[in-house]
């Protein structure tokens, strides 16, 4: 490695190893040592040619000596061509380590990312819904990402790299000193004039680079949310483009402005170093010369020197930010266990059970429930805030008891924020009671386990949620054994033949991010084939057709009356002519069951339904209930 090279790596290292410093935690270092264990054998390889590297690396010098000794002492030609002949076996050999030692760092690398990686979605995937709603994405995606791949270089790169400095850092001071002491000594004191400028410059070079990273961030924070269909749409609805592009570009400006101002101080750092090594390689040489001549030293000794004065400072200078190498991935192993540290806030039975087989009852026991804290099911640095907020809201169910037997359809009306959607996400166990039962088929949900609840319940929401992909692949999502015939069945059932028919590709006609390019009547029928191509047993409808206009409303209407024959259905809705049929209506307001009967039996009542209902349908409600 040239003396050139060495500046940059030193450069880089000390400019991109910017986490904080702090103690080395045992109990980190104990989980970090069982991601290791599985790759043991391969890292104890690794080490070992590692060192095999180190130790050839120095041999050369050695031998280009003994060449120059032969050579001005007369030698024969024999020691001559046997002491080239060596050093071209130990660059071959030099050459294949390489490639096993890449392969090593390579196959450990990448066999850790993968293990970490998938430890951290699988985890992510048992979190509750509370988790993703306070979570930003780009946040727990950069888990998965940067984090990881810290963590990795921890044992591809910073481990083989402290190991084999050492080990020729040793080699080569040891040869150095029993070449001439003397001269070692004084090449050592130009160290500091090397050391120091890496990691003073490295500093002012980390802030410029964590500057630039921060101009970067949200320029891709600002593309990621205004190149959205939503997005996009608010922008010009509201016609800021202008507005929207002064900021981008005075944040890419100032990255462009850094980007200056950091090639120029690397350039400048790189030709110091540059100038430094040369003058230790001319103090070498001119010492080594002088002392050659007068007889004290040998020319060959004088060439060893100089070689071995190139391979002493790559690794002095890389063990002298080594501490900081090592935390910088310690700290990405934190972090990603600070993932896995956070534990789901709806947990596994230890013994779950099934739903029993046939039709589904569904019971509400006494059921109280407030949302959690931030504290309970998220973490500051995911949602990029200092602190996290520890205020709990209020309680939002208040002893909530009611019963839809097998096949019945329960429909809960209430103003918004009374607690319907509350309830649907307690009985999809998207979140659990804090007191009080919610049970399917007699059994408590959280007896059940989770692959048995998502065969049961199936949910069709507000926003009719579709992933970026074709038509087949999110209806397959809900049962991708399906056949094509089942899949044309419930295409029917969910009047979207017409609509398939109008799409370029039909079924393998890509939907767009949330499938924003169909209409909301036809993302709503398309989530209700969902739900009948997955044959679950109870149908939970929140708000479904909150947001449709008339007509996409009557299509949506009469899809549902499919989707719900024959199942227990829970039935949320403002618009009250949809939940006329219902077997029960309760009433929520503030949490708690204040009304419940039949649509006739309420109106006749004339409470709280009777106002809803005359509030949406003027003087209906009084002449029916006259």
């Amino acid at each position: 490695m040239s003396m050139e090279t060495t500046a940059w790596h030193a450069m880089y290292g000390a400019m991109h190893n910017t986490r904080e410093r702090r103690a080395l935690s045992r109990a980190t270092l104990r989980r970090i040592a069982t991601f290791a264990r599985p790759h043991g054998r391969r890292l104890a390889a690794f080490m070992l040619v590692s060192v095999v590297t180190a130790v050839l690396a120095v041999a050369t010098p050695v031998l280009a000596g003994r060449v120059v000794d032969a050579i001005v002492g007369g030698g024969s030609t024999a020691t001559v061509a046997g002491l080239a002949a060596v050093i071209a076996l130990i660059a071959l050999s030099e050459a294949a380590l390489t490639l096993v030692t890449r392969w090593l760092s390579a196959s450990i690398g990448e066999d850790l990312i993968l293990d970490l990686r998938t430890a951290v979605f699988d985890h992510v995937q048992r979190m509750s819904v509370a988790f993703f709603t306070r979570t930003r994405t780009g946040a727990l995606v950069s888990r998965l990402g940067n984090d990881v791949i810290g963590a990795q270089r921890a044992f591809s790169d910073t481990l083989s790299g402290v190991v084999g400095n050492i080990v020729t850092l040793l080699i080569t001071v040891g040869v150095m000193i029993a070449t001439s002491w003397q001269i070692t000594l004084l090449a050592l004191v130009l160290v500091p004039l090397f050391v120091l400028p890496a990691r003073m410059m490295g500093g002012r070079l980390a802030d410029m680079n964590r500057e630039a990273a921060e101009h970067n961030s949200s320029m891709s924070t600002q593309m990621t949310e205004r190149f959205s269909a939503p997005g996009a749409t608010l922008v010009k609805l509201f016609g800021r483009p202008q507005t929207e592009s002064a900021e981008f570009a005075l944040r890419a400006k100032r990255v462009r402005d850094i980007g200056v101002r950091t090639a120029m101080l690397q350039s400048a750092f790189v030709a110091a170093l540059t100038l430094v090594s040369a003058l230790a390689l001319a103090l070498v040489y001119g010492l080594g010369g002088v002392s050659a001549l007068h007889g004290h030293l040998e020319a060959g000794a004088v060439v060893t020197m100089g070689m071995l004065l190139t391979r002493l400072y790559a690794p002095l200078t890389a063990l002298a930010s080594a501490r900081v190498d090592v935390m910088s991935a310690v700290v990405s192993f934190e972090r990603v266990f600070e993932v896995l540290d956070l534990r789901p806030l709806v947990p596994q039975p230890d013994r779950p059970r099934t739903v029993p087989d046939g039709a589904v009852s569904i019971e509400f026991d006494a059921v109280d429930f407030t949302y959690p804290g931030a504290d309970r099911v998220s973490l500051a640095s995911l949602e990029e805030v200092a602190v996290l907020d520890d205020r709990v809201g209020g309680q939002v169910l208040h002893g909530v008891s009611f019963q839809a037997e097998p096949g019945a359809t329960v429909a809960l009306v209430g103003s918004s924020g009374a607690g319907k959607s509350t309830v649907a996400s307690l009985l999809a166990r998207l979140y659990d009671a804090d007191a009080g039962a919610v049970r399917l088929a007699g059994v408590d949900v959280r007896d059940l386990s989770a692959e048995s609840i998502r065969e049961t319940v199936g949910m069709v929401t507000q926003d009719g949620h579709l992933f970026h992909d074709t038509v087949r692949a999110n209806l397959l999502y809900a049962r991708p054994d399906a056949t094509e015939g089942e899949l044309a069945e419930v295409i029917r059932r969910a009047r979207l033949t017409d609509v398939l028919a109008a799409l370029p590709h039909g079924l393998d006609t890509v939907v767009g991010e949330r499938g924003y390019r169909l209409s909301g009547g036809e993302r709503q029928r398309l989530t209700i084939a969902r739900v009948l191509l997955a044959r679950q047993r109870v149908v939970v409808l929140d708000e479904a057709t909150a947001h449709l206009d008339s007509t996409s409303e009557a299509a949506v209407q009469e899809a549902l009356r499919d989707a719900l024959s024959g199942r227990t259905s829970l039935v949320i809705a403002h618009r009250l002519s949809t939940v006329r049929d219902a077997d029960l209506v309760l009433v929520l307001e503030s949490g708690r069951v204040v009304e419940r009967g039949t649509h006739d039996e309420l109106l006749a009542l004339g409470g709280r339904y009777a106002d809803l209902y005359g509030t949406q349908f003027g003087g209906a409600a009084a002449a029916v209930s006259s």
